[in-house]
């Protein structure tokens, strides 16, 4: 029985394992990944946590959030959860959400431009894709609805105000 190990040179690591069973040749394909970091998962959870209690509440009432909530809006699906873990999509789902956030800041204190919603729109599909429900559109987020409003969801100013 002859054994052999090769490894091509592609843009994606993968392992050929292969060997000879008389004349037959039997084998299998391994994909090496590598997986997120635990502070990488941490800051996702962040930056959801940053829409819902500093975004959200600028354009949303309280009680449509909780929907959001209870929809899971920007939750992973079940799913999708263990697939998403790895090193590439979890930078992928960061960056997304940076993006839309930094757009979504950016309209509020500049007000909006094209190219704002050709950014965002890039980001949620990105989003979707890895399973984090994002159901927005950019025209949702064009005007503020309460700007100063206490919300349940926003942080509060100081620990003592909680």
């Amino acid at each position: 029985m002859e054994e052999r190990l090769t490894v091509p040179k592609t843009k994606n690591p993968v392992l050929f394992y292969s060997y000879y069973y008389g004349d037959t040749r039997v084998g299998f394909t391994l994909k090496i990944v590598v997986a997120s970091t635990p502070e990488q998962e941490h800051h996702i959870t962040e930056l959801v946590d940053y829409m819902y209690s500093s975004i959200f509440p600028t354009y949303f009432e309280d009680e449509y959030i909780t929907k959001l909530e209870k929809w899971n809006v920007l939750a992973p699906k079940e799913e999708d959860v263990y697939y998403n873990r790895t090193l590439d999509k979890a930078f992928k789902v960061m960056s997304s959400l940076q993006a839309i956030i930094a757009v979504l800041e950016t309209i509020r204190e500049e007000g909006y431009q094209e190219y704002h919603g050709e950014i965002f729109a890039k980001n949620v599909q990105i989003l979707n894709d890895y399973g984090y429900l994002f159901p927005f559109t950019i025209e949702e987020f064009q005007c503020v609805n309460n700007p100063d409003v206490l919300s349940k969801y926003s942080k509060p100013a100081n620990k003592y105000l909680a």
